[in-house]
């Protein structure tokens, strides 16, 4: 999300041509070292690599290899094997994958992989958005095309061989072709209706271009159901029935307005079971998978529906828009800081200052900041899950709630006992277990 922020702030400070390119209004020479730069995004980047791996270890080292007696009754003995079995294997794939895009990025940018790169597309256009654009659409092709044979190998091989995966080859090659020319679609139009503002506003470019992703991404947090889904699932309404009716019912008892409640297929990718809601107001939309209608009783639908109710009911929903928003504006504001400092584009292997560049060393500088704010989110939406979980009970639906929350994570073959220090870094869920107890506390005190 933050590679995308940046590829809608695309021409920031820029004033007019020079040599081919173009230069900053700033002709001071900055306050940084190249050098300096360079060695701290290294740093940055090999710390990143090696608390990521660490963690990792720890979470599979927690697992034991016999059923917990508190997960008795949750997994047999069976299901937990096989539950041990897929972590280990998805574990040694995750490093495997990592590595090789640790390693093929450290040696891009050591050997000035960036700077020669960007040498070639300034000589063939000296116009700042075409720069720009064919910057990022190169970086873009090639960091496709290594991540396909992973996802590729994690997809046929792992997830097919666990009985998740139902995808087809020519259903998972046509993903990953419509993925892709969609980023460089909404992609490319942001970034030219950004330039375009740019041209008339000056110093204060940075509030625009917020101003402009703020708008898109409310926008897309309307209709991304109506009209983004559509292209890789199809949406029905679920048919007049006892379940309709219940969720309704329910609806109507909460004070909570639903018109909209659609079954997608989510059984022509995967055998894991969801449901969300999304949009606001008349395009407020609840969406099932049919792989949740199958597994989990209309009941236990219906409690985990009411979960999803307490986020809107407690506005969770709208708080993490406009925590998202603020957290963009910060980032922009940052990047407006330093994006003067020929520093950055030195350290990437520029001759002189390019947006291009500054702009990808930015992004690298600002790994600490994005993994700071994702622990303050992460520990948020765990709080906000066990609200959500708190005001389902309140309803009378813990019970069904537990089982169905039971079901799902078994299902996936979830883990129900991460490492205390895993969860805090990347759980943006509490796990089961600690769901469980909150609710059954919750339940009591009603």
């Amino acid at each position: 999300m933050i590679v995308c922020n940046f590829l809608y702030i695309c021409l920031l400070f820029y004033e007019k041509e020079e040599e081919g390119g173009y230069r900053f209004a700033d002709k001071s020479r900055g306050i940084m070292d190249s050098e300096f730069v360079f060695w701290i995004i290294i740093i940055f980047l090999s710390a990143d690599f090696i608390i990521e791996k660490v963690l990792d270890a720890l979470n599979i080292r927690d697992m034991s290899p016999c059923l917990p007696e508190k997960l008795k009754g949750i997994y047999d003995e069976k299901e937990y094997e096989r539950f041990q079995n897929y972590k280990r294997e998805t574990h040694r794939f995750n490093r495997v994958s990592s590595a090789f895009s640790f390693i093929v990025l450290i040696i891009f940018f050591s050997a000035g992989g960036f700077g020669w790169y960007n040498a070639w597309v300034v000589g063939i256009t000296d116009k700042i958005l075409l720069q720009t654009l064919l910057f990022m659409l190169g970086l873009a092709v090639v960091s496709t095309l290594l991540e396909m044979p992973f996802d590729w190998y994690a997809t046929f091989r792992i997830e097919e061989k666990y009985g998740f995966n139902k995808m087809t080859g020519k259903t998972w090659g046509w993903d990953a072709l419509k993925g892709f020319f969609l980023s460089l679609l909404i992609g490319g139009i942001i970034l030219t209706a950004v330039v375009e503002v740019y041209r008339g506003t000056g110093t204060y470019f940075w509030y625009y271009a917020w101003g402009i992703i703020s708008f898109f991404s409310l926008f897309m947090a309307l209709f991304y159901s109506r009209l983004i889904v559509p292209l890789f699932n199809k949406q029905i309404p679920l048919e007049a029935g006892s379940l309709r009716d219940k969720i309704e019912n329910f609806a109507r008892r909460t004070g909570f307005k639903l018109k909209n409640i659609y079954v997608i297929d989510g059984s022509k990718r995967s055998t894991k079971a969801n449901a969300y809601f999304t949009g606001f107001g008349p395009e407020k939309r609840v969406v099932l998978y049919d792989t949740l209608i199958k597994e989990l009783t209309e009941e236990e639908i219906v409690a985990v529906l009411a979960h999803e109710i307490g986020h809107y009911r407690k506005h969770h929903t709208v708080q993490f828009m406009l925590a998202s928003i603020l957290q963009t504006g910060i980032m922009l504001w940052l990047f407006s800081l330093l994006v003067n400092e020929p520093a950055l584009s030195e350290a990437l292997g520029g001759e002189r200052v390019y947006f291009q560049l500054g702009l990808v060393a930015f992004v690298l500088l600002y790994t600490p900041v994005s993994m700071l704010i994702g622990l303050f989110m992460n520990a948020w939406s765990r709080k906000n899950e066990y609200e959500a979980d708190a005001f389902a009970a309140g309803q009378g639906v813990a019970k069904d709630l537990i089982s169905g929350l039971k079901k799902i994570s078994v299902k996936a073959l979830s883990n129900l006992t991460p490492h205390p220090w895993y969860e805090f870094v990347y759980y943006s869920h509490p796990s089961l277990l600690k769901r469980i107890a909150a609710i059954e506390r919750s339940s009591s005190s009603e």
